[in-house]
């Protein structure tokens, strides 16, 4: 009887031990719940480099609308909220983003290194096996190392030149007209156009929204939202090298 109980018991405990994860957790750990938050962090990510993008074109209005803007991101939902505190929602919901998003790529790298038969994409679908494909961890990484570099360059503490927090455009204007550092921006948003055109064909897939019938409108999509963001990004340190934008 006691060898029933203690065996009755250890049965209870392994099945409480195998006891499943809540639903989101158990989604995640599948491969298609990693592609499924790579979509969507992607998706989040790609709404902000564009907007990003739109909001610095500015820039080309001149010191006092370009500053007024970089003031109006920091009043967010003021007085609903204290100064900058919506932004810091922002800023914290996109590092969470990049955070998911580079994990879930890590994973499902490990997991089809594990089983080769599985393929991120089918032969059939993936037509956009290009530089842009096979480089993802490069270009990935090489934007990375460019954010963290960007981030202290021209909103934390500036690197090398007289940074004067709330100056946006002194700032940009400053910093970019070092030819090194104008190089790099320009390196790190190519780096970032790759990655993007990529992104944005295999996002498709990730979704499920893999019709052939539309591969021609998707590499359409792809082309034209990174060359947009590389365009306008990159034309922020010719600008200013060339002296259509001063200090």
């Amino acid at each position: 009887m006691a060898t029933t109980t203690v065996a009755r018991g250890s049965a209870g405990a392994g099945a409480r031990a195998k006891r499943p994860a809540p639903f989101p957790v158990e989604l995640y750990r599948s491969a298609l719940g990693k592609k499924y938050v790579m979509a969507i962090t992607g998706i989040m990510l790609m709404g902000f480099v564009f907007a990003h993008m739109v909001g610095n074109l500015k820039m080309y209005l001149g010191a006092e609308d370009f500053n007024h803007y970089g003031h109006f991101l920091r009043e967010l939902l003021v007085p609903i909220l204290p100064r900058t505190v919506a932004l810091w929602g922002l800023r914290l919901g996109l590092v969470a983003a990049f955070v998911l998003h580079i994990h879930a790529a890590f994973s499902l790298t490990i997991m089809n290194k594990k089983a080769r038969t599985v393929k991120y994409q089918s032969p059939r679908d993936y037509v956009a096996v290009t530089f842009a494909g096979r480089t993802m961890r490069f270009t990935g990484l090489i934007f990375l190392l460019f954010l963290v570099w960007h981030l202290f360059d021209l909103t934390f503490t500036g690197t090398g030149y007289h940074y004067v927090r709330g100056e946006a455009y002194e700032n940009v204007a400053n910093s970019l007209s070092r030819i090194p550092v104008a190089l790099l921006y320009i390196a790190g948003n190519i780096a970032l156009g790759i990655h993007l055109f990529h992104g944005a064909w295999s996002l498709f897939q990730s979704m499920g929204w893999n019709n052939p019938r539309f591969n021609g409108a998707r590499r359409s999509f792809a082309t034209a939202f990174a060359a947009i963001v590389v365009i306008g990004n990159v034309s922020f340190p010719i600008a200013v090298l060339a002296g259509f934008v001063k200090a």
